[in-house]
């Protein structure tokens, strides 16, 4: 049964990127909603079903804005093409695909459902599920601009400043996902290119993030501490994708975020490029603190390793006058005791 679901999810997934028809397009976003809600409920657990539920409604939701969009355009232009929409359907269309990204300001149903399920069904809705939105993004040959900078940059500082406060590994993982699909919608606007640059580098290094977390069932900043001496080879690599998903230079994630930078400076936008360089301190601070936490602090722990120095044979120490004369009066001490 998950086999047939991943497949379907993948097929629709497919069938929405290939698409050039509204109602196809619709039609597969709706299976890969269908898709998903399975997996997102394996838990049976009542955290799970509240995830499911709201994953489900705002999936929904965001749905049927996309056919009303179509089908405003097919009333107002008599075609169902995606490539060439009307400004009003173009404006309804993004706000939909941001519901679906689990951008800003469309974006508190993000973290709750990604803390309801299990880190690979998160893995999976962090990744997999942001393919078919962002194909209809990348399908529009006339973007909303503004709109689309202006909520990149909302995402990127709610990202960060909402997940300062955060210790559940998932939730800090949905809201470096919010961050991130703010500098994505900002690449998009520059250059589609580098937004295909900084969706691959984003999902390889969630990817990488997640599997480490799921391969230790680490669900909070308090069960990083106690990884190290499990896997410290494992825990070395967490810290140099964290600083990765951070931006920190030379690792990979600094270079899409640099080339961002430079599109932005390029063009008359440098307060943009400004406040949205500022935007990635945020997310930096909880980065460095799950890293800190992983392999920069030793917890208190057992181990079933037998060191050589406890069975080391040491040379017996040559006596001193004082211990020597401790010896003789050790035997007189109860006759000393009694006559007194």
């Amino acid at each position: 049964i998950w086999s047939i679901l991943i497949s379907s999810l993948s097929t629709s997934t497919v069938l929405t990127m290939t698409s050039h028809h509204w109602l196809l397009a619709w039609l597969g976003l709706e299976l890969n909603t269908l898709s998903i809600l399975p997996i997102t409920m394996k838990l049976h657990h009542p955290r799970a079903t509240e995830a499911t539920m709201k994953y489900f409604l705002v999936q929904a939701l965001a749905a049927s804005l996309i056919l009303f969009a179509g089908t405003l355009n097919a009333w107002q232009t008599g075609l169902w093409t995606i490539t060439n929409p009307g400004p009003t359907t173009t404006a309804i269309i993004t706000m939909a695909v941001l519901m679906k990204l689990g951008a800003a300001p469309t974006h508190l149903w993000y973290p709750d459902v990604l803390q309801g399920t299990t880190l690979n069904t998160a893995l999976l809705v962090s990744t997999w599920q942001k393919l078919a939105p962002l194909a209809l993004l990348y399908m529009m040959t006339n973007p909303p601009t503004d709109l689309l900078l202006l909520t990149g940059l909302l995402s990127a500082l709610l990202g960060g400043w909402a997940g300062l406060n955060q210790t559940q590994t998932r939730k800090i993982m949905a809201h470096s996902s919010i961050a991130h699909m703010g500098w994505m919608l900002i690449a998009l606007t520059t250059s589609p290119q580098l937004a295909t640059l900084t969706l691959m580098t984003y999902m390889i290094m969630t990817t990488a993030m997640f599997s480490t977390l799921n391969n230790n069932a680490t669900k909070t900043i308090s069960d990083l501490g106690t990884t190290w001496s499990m896997s410290p080879t494992t825990m070395t690599l967490t810290l140099l994708t964290l600083t990765s998903l951070g931006g920190l230079p030379p690792l990979t994630g600094f270079m899409p975020k640099l080339l961002i930078l430079n599109e932005l400076t390029m063009k008359p936008l440098l307060p943009m490029a400004t406040t949205l360089a500022l935007a990635s301190l945020p997310s930096l601070f909880f980065y460095i603190r799950m890293a800190y936490t992983t392999t920069l602090t030793t917890p208190p722990n057992t181990t079933n390793t037998e060191h050589k120095w406890r069975f080391k044979t040491t040379t017996a120490p040559t006596p001193t006058p004082m211990m020597t004369l401790a010896l003789l009066l050790m035997p007189m001490t109860p006759i000393l005791y009694t006559t007194t």
